[in-house]
């Protein structure tokens, strides 16, 4: 299992737009649509990666959680799906479903959006208060397949409720490490 981490974007940048295919609703949707009133938290994931399927738990608990407090959330596939035929939209839709998603999962299938990101991994998570600034992004916490820490979400649960509070977001954040993007040869 491959072990890549996030690429650090610099704090403050703002959210780059985009409009991507929601694999469960089958529309359209853009970030203005479905950004939260606090916050947005956008995350590059995918159906095989071992440390997806992982944090899956906890992803859907977080987003259960938050959004009832204006925190929006947004999953985006962007990979290679010639190359990995697991991760086509019509198996995120499965995924989805089966890990209770109560979010969109988005198809970026022309990679254009996981390169405006810089993402790098999955899961690769970004936190944008309510203006679309980058506050946090990291790592959701210190659990990893194999290594014995319970999932919490401790990271990024700390950054959202500093987000909630009014309070500021400690600078000091620790990469997320995940698979890397499959991106398309050529």
């Amino acid at each position: 299992m491959a072990r890549t981490p996030s690429n650090m974007l610099p704090l403050g940048i703002l959210a780059p737009d985009f409009s991507l295919r929601d694999t469960v609703s089958d529309k359209t949707l853009n970030l203005q649509d479905m950004k939260g009133g606090q916050g947005t938290v956008i995350m590059f994931i995918c159906n095989h990666c071992p440390f997806v399927i992982h944090v899956n738990p906890e992803l859907a608990r977080l987003a259960k959680a938050y959004q009832v407090k204006g925190i929006g959330f947004i999953a985006i596939s962007s990979n290679d799906v010639e190359n990995y035929p697991q991760d086509a939209p019509h198996l995120m839709k499965k995924t989805a479903l089966e890990a209770n998603y109560s979010f969109p999962y988005l198809y970026d299938g022309t990679q254009d959006v996981a390169k405006a990101y810089d993402a790098a991994c999955t899961p690769d998570f970004y936190l944008f208060d309510k203006n679309l600034a980058l506050v946090y992004r990291g790592q959701l916490d210190g659990s990893r397949p194999e290594n014995g820490v319970p999932l919490s979400g401790e990271d990024l649960r700390t950054a959202m409720d500093a987000i909630l509070d009014g309070k500021e977001i400690d600078p000091l954040q620790k990469p997320s490490i995940g698979c890397n993007i499959k991106w398309i040869a050529g």
